[in-house]
C-alpha cells in the first residue's frame, strides 16, 4: 500500500489550501507568543539596565577599573540604574544624557558625540545601540571613545554586535580590539515584559590589558549571581 500523500498538508502550511492546517495554526500561534510588539520601544534606545547586569561586571573588572581612579563617566547616564550601582561600589559618578531623565547626581544635558574632551577617563554604559551598532551608528559611539583618549570603557551591547563587517566595522575592531568581553550567561530583561531572545556582553576596552596579539580577544562568561562553584564535572 502505497504511503498516503503529504501534499495537503503542504498546500496548508505554505498557504495554498483554504482553511489553515492545524499545524500551520500552531506554528502561527507560537510566532504570537515569541514575536515581541515594538511599539514600546524608545526612539533613543533608552533600555534601564537592571542592577545585577552591572553588579555583576563590577565582581569581575572594579580592580581594574580603580587603576583608572575612582571617577566614572556614565555616558549614557538616563535615569542612573548604571550610576547607582557605581555609587554603591564607592565610586564617583559624573552623568551625561541628551535628555534629563531625573538621575539626581553630577549631570550635564549634552550628547556624548559633543564632547570634546572627556569628563573622566572611565567611562561605563549601557549605549544608545543606534549610535553603535554597524548599519545605524557606523560605530560612532566606539569611535568617539578612542577620539576622546579615555583609559577605559565598558560598554554593554548586544552579544552579536562585533558580527557585523559594514560601514568600517571590521577596521574598527582589528585596529582596537576590546580587552575582555564578558558573556552574560542569562538573559538580561532591559523592559520588564520576560527574557529577550538576544544575548548580551560586556565589552571591555583597558589600556593597561592589550587584547591578545594576532587578532580577536578573550572571552569570559559571566553569571548573574556569581560563578557556580558546586557545578559537577562533565564525564
Amino acid at each position: 500500500m502505497s504511503a498516503a500523500s503529504v501534499k495537503p498538508l503542504f498546500r496548508a502550511v505554505s498557504g495554498g489550501g483554504k482553511k489553515p492546517h492545524p499545524a500551520q495554526m500552531m506554528i502561527t500561534g507560537c510566532e504570537r507568543q515569541q514575536r515581541r510588539p515594538d511599539e514600546g520601544r524608545d526612539p533613543l534606545d533608552f533600555d534601564p539596565t537592571p542592577p545585577s547586569a552591572t553588579e555583576a561586571i563590577l565582581r569581575e573588572e572594579l580592580p581594574h577599573v580603580l587603576r583608572h581612579g575612582r571617577v566614572v563617566w556614565e555616558t549614557a547616564v538616563g535615569a542612573g540604574h548604571i550610576a547607582r550601582v557605581l555609587e554603591r561600589a564607592g565610586l564617583a559618578v559624573l552623568g551625561s544624557d541628551v535628555v534629563d531623565r531625573g538621575w539626581s547626581g553630577d549631570f550635564e544635558l549634552r550628547s556624548f558625540l559633543e564632547y570634546g574632551a572627556p569628563r573622566a577617563g572611565i567611562q561605563f554604559t549601557n549605549p544608545p545601540y543606534n549610535l553603535i551598532s554597524a548599519r545605524d551608528g557606523h560605530g560612532r559611539w566606539l569611535s568617539h571613545s578612542f577620539a576622546l583618549g579615555l583609559g577605559y570603557t565598558a560598554l554593554l551591547l548586544n552579544t552579536d554586535w562585533p558580527a557585523a563587517r559594514i560601514n568600517g566595522m571590521d577596521r574598527l575592531l582589528t585596529e582596537h580590539p576590546p580587552s575582555v568581553e564578558y558573556l552574560c550567561c542569562w538573559k538580561i530583561d532591559f523592559r520588564g515584559g520576560g527574557a529577550p531572545p538576544q544575548r548580551n556582553s560586556w565589552f571591555i576596552w583597558d589600556e593597561n590589558r592589550p587584547a591578545p596579539e594576532g587578532g580577536g580577544w578573550l572571552r569570559k562568561r559571566l553569571y548573574k549571581e556569581g560563578s557556580d562553584l558546586g557545578q559537577e564535572v562533565l564525564i
